[in-house]
């Protein structure tokens, strides 16, 4: 990597006109006034013209109109956050807030869309930074300029894109400053623009806008459905990738196996949508393990729990318990075929007009029966339901929202999520699991260290249900079928 141009003063530079004059006077090392002359002279035009609209612009532009109607009068202000620092002088990978990408489809880092209320409404505004200036060398000499992190989008070009109006937002602190009125925004992502509303926004009001917008992605259109179908065709491929290398996982550690799922993920989309979970052995049986620096044997199971999130931002979220070396043992089979059991009547209960709970509990039922049917607690079902005994062995619930976040719809109400009823255009997970510890002593030896987990993404349709990660097999002998197909 290369190191950028620093000032020889050492204080730092606090304005943009400050740094103009440094560069100017020549102050960073190498730079003559001659080198700087000829870098603002002899480049090409490269402004684009005449582009056309992204594809979910006039989405965009029908969630606004939402958001606008329920808070008229107020301005409104949702950044999309800055970059953050990883390690001294790096940064992490960017990745635009939900809320502000979900109303813009933009997904550039510091950007900002305020909704200024009018007499009938609001008028947006998107805040971007421009392109890097090429007369005051902040294209060539600034660590954040062209030469450096690529070419910016100019805010015409914007403008054609996104279908709003564009701004330099590096004139939206000071306007909000002097701005007047009642005021929201969505906290937690750009500390300049919320310091520059300090006293005039209140934690009340914006949460009240964080689950509006929240609430707002419950029921996806018909542009998030085709994303999320995308997610997960990727996410299957992303599966079959791996079991095709499960020898080489063998030969060194988990690593291997989420680097194969990560080079497809950055192929066919964004990015992972979380921190994939690729718990050989032992492992699975914690159900966030992402270290992945596990060993991979053969007899053992691998838990493998990965989704590939699209270049739009919508991400898939599937779990498969597999065999490493293709075949499941006795003891394994018996329990994965309990939790397929349970997946089953969980997704049977998702369908329109049925309560929310209504998977989750279809699922927990048949884990309690099971659990009673081995001996491991005292029935009958009921009882052990009443009393929750099952979560020893089950641990989370069943299922989630799924969509542009792989916990979509965080900040709902609980009225308007887990208390409500399920309508056609919902997508969640249903996941439900058996984990053995290793040192549960309360089980047979032969269960201890298996964890099974079996996970799809289930869109609500008008008469059910729809599976969108179907393209991977859930039952025990189509899932060794399949492998046995992919290892040749």
């Amino acid at each position: 990597m290369a190191e950028e141009l620093t000032p020889e003063t050492p204080e730092e530079t606090e304005t943009e006109e400050q740094a103009i004059k440094q560069r100017k006077n020549g102050l960073y090392p190498g730079v003559s006034d001659e080198l700087a002359e000829s870098m603002k002279s002899g480049w090409a035009d490269t402004e684009l013209t005449g582009l056309a609209p992204i594809a979910q612009a006039d989405r965009t532009a029908a969630r606004r109109a939402a958001l606008s109607a329920r808070f008229p009068g107020e301005r409104l202000v949702i950044p999309a956050g800055n970059l953050k620092t990883r390690s001294n002088d790096t940064e992490y990978s960017f990745r635009a807030s939900t809320e502000y990408a979900y109303l813009t489809g933009d997904q550039t880092h510091d950007g900002v869309l305020v909704l200024e209320p009018t007499g009938t409404g609001h008028e947006a505004t998107i805040y971007l930074l421009p392109r890097s200036n090429r007369e005051n060398g902040e294209f060539w000499l600034d660590g954040m300029g062209e030469l450096w992190v690529g070419r910016r989008h100019s805010l015409t070009e914007a403008e054609q894109l996104l279908g709003l109006p564009a701004k330099d937002v590096r004139e939206l602190a000071a306007a909000l400053k002097e701005a007047t009125g009642p005021v929201r925004a969505v906290r937690g992502h750009d500390a300049g623009i919320e310091a520059a509303l300090t006293d005039k926004v209140t934690a009340e009001r914006d949460e009240e806008l964080r689950v509006f917008l929240s609430e707002a992605r419950l029921v996806k259109d018909d542009f998030e459905i085709a994303e999320l179908e995308k997610a997960c065709a990727s996410t299957a491929r992303g599966f079959e990738d791996v079991v095709k290398v499960l020898d080489k996982a063998e030969a060194t550690s988990e690593r291997y196996i989420e680097g194969t799922f990560f080079l497809r993920a950055r192929v066919e989309g964004n990015d992972v949508g979380y921190g994939s979970i690729c718990a050989a052995g032992p492992h699975a049986c914690t159900l966030h393990w992402v270290r992945n620096d596990g060993a991979v044997r053969s007899g053992d199971l691998l838990l493998l729990d990965a989704g590939v999130e699209t270049t739009e931002l919508y991400t898939a979220d599937v779990t498969r318990t597999l065999p490493i070396n293709g075949r499941y043992t006795e003891i394994q089979r018996k329990i994965y075929d309990a939790v397929y059991e349970a997946q089953e009547a969980g997704i049977a209960a998702v369908k329109p007009g049925a309560a929310y709970r209504d998977f989750h509990d279809a699922a927990q039922r048949v884990l309690a029966e099971k659990l009673v049917e081995w001996g491991l607690v005292e029935g009958p079902a009921e009882r052990v339901l009443e009393l929750g005994l099952q979560r020893r062995w089950t641990l989370h619930g069943t299922g989630h929202m799924l969509g542009m976040d792989v916990h979509d719809c965080a900040a709902a109400r609980t009225e308007a999520y887990v208390d409500t009823t399920l309508e056609p255009g919902m997508c969640l997970t249903v996941e439900p699991g058996l984990y053995f510890q290793a040192d549960d002593l309360t089980v047979p030896e032969e269960y201890r260290g298996i964890g099974v987990r079996i996970e799809d993404d289930i869109l609500v349709t008008e008469d059910g249900n729809r599976n969108l990660s179907d393209q991977l097999p859930r039952r025990s002998d189509e899932v060794e079928a399949w492998m046995a197909a992919l290892k040749g």
